[in-house]
């Protein structure tokens, strides 16, 4: 049995803390979570998205990403509103404030890039890897065609 440190799961959880926690410190100045900075993070990027597009985007479940996205709107950082066709489905836009946020932390991935350790080529490599590891683990879970027949 190999011992904890020699355990690839245990140095990604290891790094996955470190990392959540840095982001913690970090976004603590504005009342931000690091799951509550992914979600700007995906709005900046994509403009509005509905509740399922982030929670597949995310990997988050709504019983998570509803709470959460009810304090960004209580902030006043983002809207939420029912589409009129179909009122099961939600949209999220940001306001004005949670566009300004933008500017106000761009500088937070240099910040924890260097609390990482890691110069430029070094993060892009262990990105490559970690986007590997993730598809790996998604194929993984995928039933196989024999499952799905028997099923």
């Amino acid at each position: 049995m190999p011992v904890v440190d020699e355990m690839v799961c245990f140095a990604l959880y290891s790094a996955s803390r470190g990392t959540t926690q840095a982001y913690r410190r970090l976004l603590e100045p504005w009342g931000l979570t690091y799951p509550q900075y992914l979600v700007l993070v995906e709005l900046w990027d994509l403009g509005p998205r509905t509740v399922r597009e982030l929670g597949a985007d995310l990997a988050l479940d709504s019983g998570t990403l509803s709470p959460l996205l009810r304090r960004m709107a209580d902030a006043g950082y983002l809207t939420r509103s029912r589409d009129r066709a179909d009122g099961r489905v939600v949209t999220v836009r940001l306001t004005e404030r949670g566009e300004a946020l933008r500017d106000e932390l761009e500088g937070i991935p240099l910040e924890v890039g260097s609390c990482l350790g890691l110069n430029l080529e070094s993060a892009r490599e262990l990105l490559d890897v970690l986007h590997r590891v993730t598809g790996s683990l998604h194929v993984a879970d995928e039933p196989t065609a024999d499952a799905t027949a028997s099923a």
